[in-house]
Formats: structure tokens, sequence, C-alpha cells
């Protein structure tokens, strides 16, 4: 094929690929614990929410990654702290925070005046990667797995249950915070790859595809895992092929995957529950 062919010729496609499959890891493994803790809206909070520190980060000339996990980690207490500390619910907060957060770093960008840069940071071009975008991505994918690796069992707990882990003594607001941290660190590593506006995507939509497929939380990590791999890879060839913007074709390959496990999964799929009811009905006649 081409694609192998250009895989295997040019290097700016080989950091593409490499990054794309990072990336379609990490989002899979944390989004797992966003869906099981129903913080999909969270996800998308956290995402636009690093946006003015990235545009800080690119206005003294230095690495998005601190920016991003500063400004993430922030919004984060922030929304916590207003919850907490007010009649107003979790939803609300996260709105008004994340939009006020998301507003600020475009204000910032426009007196930038690089619109290019904008754009990049909104929709992502994993085609454009570099070798330090590649590197910054797997140091935050080593750190995020080892994360969940060595706190599996506590975000396990705390994931289904967070009034039982309270009663095993659990820090279960530490263990809040924690994860937000992780979500903050794995949506700056999608940046570059699929942008702001379409990381919830990646975070949501492989995690959601696994919960189909299975009851069991670590099997579900290994399939969001290899559907966020897979998705990436399939958007990546359609990227460089069709020349189409790389996160949304990243984006759409997770959604077909999604739409495919949606209809026919064995234990939850709808056309499987259809034919089920149908065939109880006609047992019954």
């Amino acid at each position: 094929m081409a694609f192998i062919e250009a895989i295997m010729q040019y290097g700016f496609l080989q950091k593409a690929l490499l990054t794309s499959v990072m990336v379609g890891i990490i989002c899979g493994v944390v989004g797992c614990f966003i869906i099981l803790r129903g913080m999909a809206l969270m996800g998308d909070a956290i995402s636009h929410a690093v946006l003015p520190g990235v545009a800080i980060s690119y206005m003294f000339g230095i690495n998005f990654f601190f920016g991003a996990v500063f400004s993430g980690v922030i919004t984060a207490v922030a929304i916590g702290f207003v919850t907490q500390n007010s009649r107003i619910k979790h939803d609300t907060s996260i709105g008004i925070m994340f939009t006020a957060a998301f507003a600020a770093g475009i204000i910032i960008i426009t007196m930038l005046k690089s619109s290019t840069d904008l754009y990049h940071i909104l929709f992502g071009n994993v085609l454009a990667v570099r070798a330090s975008d590649m590197w910054i991505t797997l140091g935050i994918g080593v750190v995020i797995l080892a994360a969940v690796y060595l706190f599996y069992k506590e975000l396990l707990v705390t994931s289904f249950d967070e009034t039982m882990g309270a009663a095993y003594g659990l820090p279960v607001r530490l263990i809040h915070y924690f994860l937000m941290t992780l979500l903050t660190m794995g949506t700056v590593a999608s940046l570059q790859t699929v942008g702001i506006v379409l990381v919830v995507a990646m975070l949501i939509t492989p995690a959601a595809a696994a919960y189909l497929l299975t009851d069991r939380l670590w099997v579900m990590i290994f399939l969001a895992s290899g559907i966020g791999i897979l998705s990436s890879v399939i958007g990546l060839y359609f990227s460089f092929t069709y020349n189409l913007a790389s996160g949304a074709t990243i984006v759409i390959a997770a959604t077909a995957i999604f739409v495919l496990v949606f209809l026919f999964s064995p234990k939850h799929g709808w056309l499987w529950r259809m034919l089920k009811v149908r065939k109880k009905k006609a047992s019954l006649v």
C-alpha cells in the first residue's frame, strides 16, 4: 500500500503514527475512568480549560505542556471549590469555569495575533508533529500508565462507589483531583493530534465502545486502548491519503467503531437485543 510505503519513507509520517498510537492509548486508559464516573462533561471542560495555559506558554516561548497542565489543574480545583462552597451544582460550575478559561485563552491568542497557532491548537495537526512533541507525549503516556498501575485499586473502588471508598478510609477528594491531573495530562498529550475541540471525543468514544463490550475494568482499559489505537491509525491513513484534517478523521474513525459496537456488541448491542426481544415475543405466541 502507498500509505505503508510513505510511512517507511517519510520521517514526519513516522512521528505522526507513533504519536497517534500513544494518544490512542493515553485517551483510552484515562477515558475509562471518566466514563465510569460519569464525568464526560468534566473531560470537555478540562480540554477547553488548557487553552489559556497553552497561549501563555506560546507568549513566553516555553513548551505548552507546562502552561496547559497548570491551567487545567487550576480550572479543576476552581470547579470543585465553587461546587463545595455554594449552592451552584457541579455541572453549572463546570459550565462557568471552562467557558471563562476558554474565552480567556482566545483573548490571549487574539492579542498575540496568531491565528495559525489557534487553528492548530483547536483542531490539531498530527502530520506536523515534531520530535519534541512525540517525546513529550511518550513521557506523559509513561507517567499516566504508571500512575494507573500503581493506584489501580484506589481508582477502581472510587470510580464505582465513592461512598464505599470513603468508608475504606481512602482520600476520595484527593483521588478525584489526582484523576483530574491525569485527565489534564492526557488532554495535553492529545493537543497536537486532535486539538482542543476534538480531544474529548478521543477520551470518551473509545472508552464508551469498550464499556459496551465488557463488564471488567481491566478488560475495558485494554479494549479502549486498542480502539483508540485503531481509530488513530485509520484516521491518520485517511488524513494522509485524502488530505483531510487529521483530528477530524481520527474522531470519525472512533465514532464509526462505536456505532459498530453499539449495533453488534454480543451483550449490549442494539441489534442483538432487538433479536432477543423478538424471539421472546415469538415464543409467547
